[in-house]
């Protein structure tokens, strides 16, 4: 039975409940003229950048193949309350209401070193699946939800898109993120989040999927 904090999963029949991101999140973005500029990579994580129209943060792609089944990398997004396990320097997920088996709403406070106060959004993400099995994630994020929380800064604006295709025995996953952080953030901050922390977070994510509670998962909305 798996059974993930704070909520209930579709193991053979109906368990669900959770997310990712992600503390980090995302979507596609276009600028005239511009094309994605690979960053890093390592360990098969390609890290990409490219600049947003009207804005001094940099969208942030990520491509890389996960060894999982579908439901498996489900499972891990829906469970909320474990996103600090992989996900880049979040310090807490909670979900604020459950909207559907695939759809709900998250409150996440990321982490950020001294002396920059740390970033919190509230973000509606909802998972679909497609006539080829890609599974797609998207988040709207949702600014006034929750009250804003004294010494810790409100992200404004955040775009986030998932889209992980199953392929055999491994899931090939394409991630676009835009974050406007709000406030100053120094340059080595800003490059330590778009390309350390996402390196990181896909590679804790190759290793989470593996966990006990995620192997048995199965979802009506999800097609292997």
């Amino acid at each position: 039975m798996l059974y993930l904090r704070t909520m209930k999963y579709t193991l053979a029949n109906r368990k669900v409940g959770h997310l990712l991101m992600l503390s980090c999140l995302l979507l596609s973005f276009t600028v005239a003229g511009q094309a994605w500029e690979l960053k890093t990579q390592e360990e098969g994580i390609k890290v990409y950048t490219r600049p947003v129209e009207n804005s001094a943060i940099k969208a942030i792609k990520v491509e890389c193949t996960v060894e999982a089944s579908l439901s498996q990398l489900t499972a891990v997004l829906l469970d909320i309350p474990a996103s600090n396990e992989w996900m880049y320097a979040t310090k807490y997920c909670r979900v604020q209401k459950m909207l559907s088996p695939n759809e709900f709403i998250y409150h996440s406070e990321i982490e950020v070193p001294w002396p920059v106060s740390n970033r919190d959004f509230v973000v509606r993400v909802k998972l679909e699946q497609d006539s080829s099995k890609t599974l797609t994630v998207s988040g709207e994020n949702l600014p006034q939800y929750l009250d804003e929380q004294e010494g810790i800064v409100r992200i404004l604006h955040t775009v986030s898109h998932w889209a992980a295709k199953p392929r055999g025995n491994v899931v090939d996953i394409v991630f676009t993120l835009h974050v406007d952080p709000g406030g100053l953030i120094p340059a080595w901050l800003i490059n330590l989040f778009a390309t350390r922390g996402p390196l990181e977070t896909f590679r804790n994510l190759r290793s989470q999927v593996k966990k006990p509670e995620y192997q048995a998962a199965r979802f009506d909305f999800i097609l292997e």
